[in-house]
Order: structure tokens, then sequence, then C-alpha cells
């Protein structure tokens, strides 16, 4: 089947197509409602090294850096994913979805926090709150150490949170799929209806003729195209004319006077029928008729 033979079934099958096609267009309205546009906010900090660790740079923190405040980030990150990180969060007004973790691609101990929601304004603000209540953690967890203030490890905000960025994938997914499978649906209904009104006059006209909306029915049991069969009158004609090709083909000289074909009569003109080839004389028919003539035989 070309695309023009599906193009003509979509057009001789309207009727199916087209509430399909709606029922489709309906689909993909639903879910665009159904399936919220969500925003998402990061932030970026990271952990700096302590006053007594840095006399030694002028206090500059940011020459001096530790495979150790790696470690410390990595962990500061799995407290803020826990469920009692998240239940603080909350109680605190946060909403949405809330994830800490290590920087890709970092080659210090820098942390991203990210808030995501489908409230643009309450993102924002969550955001702010998870780095905030970041900074909190890390001081809790040295203040349990009893880590004197000098050499407690500090965080700074790198990145502030940043205003919240449309995540349309997830949506723009849903939405595709809600589509393909309600073209897939409606084309697979209007083949198979086209399929049944096929079968249908098929079994009603046996013989091969098309049908009511122009489609060829399959021929006669045992042939293998669909068609009319062949005629009497070729039929007939077919033995004439395979004997004047064995005439044709035949040379001059073996040709008999009996064979060949009768002339077409002339308009106005009756046609006289050859006259017989005579048959060859033997040699004693041959003896006696040069006796009877009178004749002496040589």
């Amino acid at each position: 089947m070309d695309l023009a033979e599906i193009f003509r079934v979509m057009r001789r099958r309207w009727y199916v197509l087209l509430p399909g096609l709606l029922l489709t267009a309906c689909l993909t309205v639903a879910v665009a409602l159904v399936v919220p546009v969500t925003y998402q906010s990061q932030s970026t900090v990271v952990l700096l090294n302590s006053q007594k660790a840095t006399v030694a740079y002028d206090g500059n923190p940011f020459l001096s850096t530790q495979t150790s405040l790696t470690g410390m980030a990595d962990s500061l990150a799995r407290n803020l994913n826990s469920d009692i990180s998240l239940r603080e969060l909350k109680s605190r007004g946060a909403k949405g979805t809330f994830e800490a973790k290590l920087a890709d691609n970092a080659q210090g101990p820098l942390m991203w926090l990210t808030v995501t929601g489908t409230d643009k304004a309450a993102v924002l603000a969550s955001d702010r709150i998870l780095t905030a209540y970041a900074k909190e953690r890390l001081n809790q967890f040295q203040k349990q150490q009893s880590v004197a203030p000098k050499a407690m490890i500090r965080m700074t905000t790198i990145v502030p949170p940043q205003n919240p960025v449309a995540q349309t994938k997830t949506r723009l997914e849903y939405l595709i799929m809600a589509g393909g499978l309600g073209l897939v649906l409606s084309l697979v209904a209007t083949f198979y209806v086209e399929a049944r009104r096929r079968s249908r006059t098929a079994a009603a006209q046996p013989d091969g003729t098309a049908g009511p909306d122009g489609s060829e029915t399959a021929g006669p049991a045992g042939s293998d195209t669909a068609g009319p069969a062949t005629s009497p009158d070729r039929a007939a004609g077919e033995p004439a004319a395979e004997q004047t090709i064995a005439l044709r083909t035949q040379p001059s000289w073996a040709r008999s006077a009996e064979n060949r074909p009768a002339a077409e009569p002339r308009a106005g003109r009756p046609v006289m029928a050859a006259a017989p080839a005579a048959e060859p004389l033997d040699e004693e028919s041959s003896h006696g008729q040069r006796s009877h003539t009178g004749q002496r035989p040589l």
C-alpha cells in the first residue's frame, strides 16, 4: 500500500478518522491541564576552611583547601536529603521538592541546593530557606562535636537562589505521548473499518467486480489476480491465430494448395475455389496412357 492509497482510504473513511482526531485533540488539552508547569530554583554554596587553618595564608580561606572539606560537603548533602531535614523545612514554610548534592565537575567542596515546585514565588522562597538551613546544619554538626569557634568549617554562598526557570521537558513528553497515541488509534480504527468493508464486498461479489466504493474485490476462486475472466471470443480465436502463425513459418515450397487459406471474397466478385492439385501418376498408369495415345514408350 503506497501513500496515495493511504490518503484515499483516509478520505473515504473520514467519518471514522475525524472523530478520532477530535478525541486526540481533547486528550492533548486534558494532559496539558492536568500536568502543570514545574519551576526550579538553584543556589551554589561552598565550604571554607576554619580561621585557625588559614592563619598561614593571612586569613584567606580560598587559598587553604583540604580534602576533608569535600567529605564534609558530601555528609552535609546526605543530611539535608533526609526525612528529618525535609520535615524541618516544611515546618519553616518551604514547599516543593528539595535536593542537595555535590556540584558536577567541581574541583572543591561545592554544593548545589535545588528546589522544584509548581508555584514560582514559593519555589524561590523555599530555595532561600534551604540555603539558610544548610548553614545552620553545618554549625550544628560541629557544635555537637564541641569544636572551637575558630576551628569550625564555614559556609558561604557562591551563587544565590536563582529566579525559578520553567521545566517543560516532562510536560512536553506527556503531550507528545498523548497526541501520538490518539493519532495511532485513529489510523488503526480507520484502516480496520476499511478492511472490514472490503471483506464484506468481496464476500458479496465473488466474481471479482468492483465494489460500490470503487475498490476492487477478489477475483474468482483459483485466480491469482482480480479482474474479468478471458472472453469466449478471444479463447475461440486463439487456435486460428496459432494455425496462421504455423503456416507463415513454413517454407514456400512446403506449402500445398490445399493447406493455403482461401482468398477472401471481394465486394461484387464471386470467388472460385482453387482446383485441387494433380496427384502424381505411378509408372503403370503412365505406361497405359502412352499406349492409348499410340505413342511408343522410349
